[in-house]
């Protein structure tokens, strides 16, 4: 593997099967400005993650990603389990595209593939952003548990070709189901006045979610936590009080404009790092990738932990 060879990786299974269907393209304006690739295909869940890492120990130092969120959060295990610097690069293909969205980066994939391969031939020094890490997994966007990662499980299986509103009819869907979590328990290093240094009780009770953001979006359309910046050393947690099905359709349009933080529902922190136990197992996601059921969960940040190029 040539030093200056950089690391395709492409999920062809994602935005619905539209990345495969842009290779060709990707390909074609990588190359017109002189980038050598090495071109790699995901086949299953987790196999993208493994050849990130695999490469990654080899001693790649450049990766780029095509595919949605959970190809980011694929290649970010992959890097960071790899104990690697390799920088990452990003070509949105995927529905919601919510990392790129918190990285600034453009949405038409293939704008963002010009400014990439920009970048890179300029040989501009990469952009260090935060990583989350919960339990032994790490996420680049953000965790949560409860609703939201039900509402994720159900929106894997609707294969209507709608976009980012495939979220919105998992919502629907959803609340036919239950809706609040068993009693949980939250702990965290509160930085109110910047003096996030010891473990406070944040939280005691059933809850509908709590998520953990180090980026501003989910699910494409919503803006759960617009004061999240993903270089800053910090998360936003964003808890819902239990709620009935009517509160949360019309909490809806405060949470795609962003201004449900001050709703009576909603409680916000800023945390470096939390503790979350649960009476029973519960449902989780990282960046939109449905975890085990689990009943503990330990989340931190970590400061400048990936590279963007």
């Amino acid at each position: 593997m040539a030093a200056d060879t950089i690391q395709l990786f492409l999920n062809p299974a994602a935005g619905r099967g539209r990345a495969g269907k842009r290779l060709s393209r990707i390909l074609q304006l990588l190359e017109e400005r002189g980038l050598e690739l090495d071109v790699h295909q995901s086949g299953a869940s987790g196999d993208l993650e493994d050849q990130v890492c695999s490469r990654v120990s080899e001693g790649a130092s450049r990766i780029i990603v095509a595919g949605g969120d959970g190809s980011i959060h694929e290649a970010t295990n992959g890097i960071l389990r790899a104990d690697g610097t390799a920088a990452l690069g990003v070509i949105p293909t995927g529905t919601g595209n919510d990392f790129a969205k918190a990285c600034s980066i453009s949405l038409n994939w293939e704008h963002a593939t010009r400014l990439l391969a920009e970048r890179i031939a300029a040989d501009q020094k990469p952009r260090p952003i935060d990583a989350g890490r919960c339990n032994n997994r790490f996420f680049a966007n953000g965790a949560g548990i409860g609703f939201d990662a039900k509402v994720t499980s159900v929106a894997r299986s609707i294969d209507w070709p709608i976009g980012d509103v495939v979220y919105l009819v998992a919502i629907f869907k959803t609340m036919f189901d239950d809706i609040t979590t068993p009693r949980v328990t939250i702990f965290g290093d509160r930085v109110a006045d910047d003096k996030g240094d010891h473990e406070h009780e944040i939280w005691d009770g059933p809850l509908t979610l709590a998520a953990v953001c180090n980026g501003q979006w989910v699910g494409g359309m919503f803006h759960i936590a617009p004061t999240a910046s993903n270089d800053d050393a910090r998360m936003e947690l964003i808890i819902a009080k239990p709620m009935t099905r009517w509160r949360i359709t019309t909490l809806l349009s405060k949470l795609m404009k962003g201004s449900h933080l001050s709703h009576p529902d909603i409680a916000h922190y800023t945390i470096r790092k939390l503790r979350i136990v649960a009476e029973g197992l519960v449902p989780s996601q990282l960046d939109g990738e449905v975890q085990p059921l689990q009943s503990e969960f330990d989340i931190e940040i970590l400061p400048g932990a990936l590279q963007l190029l």
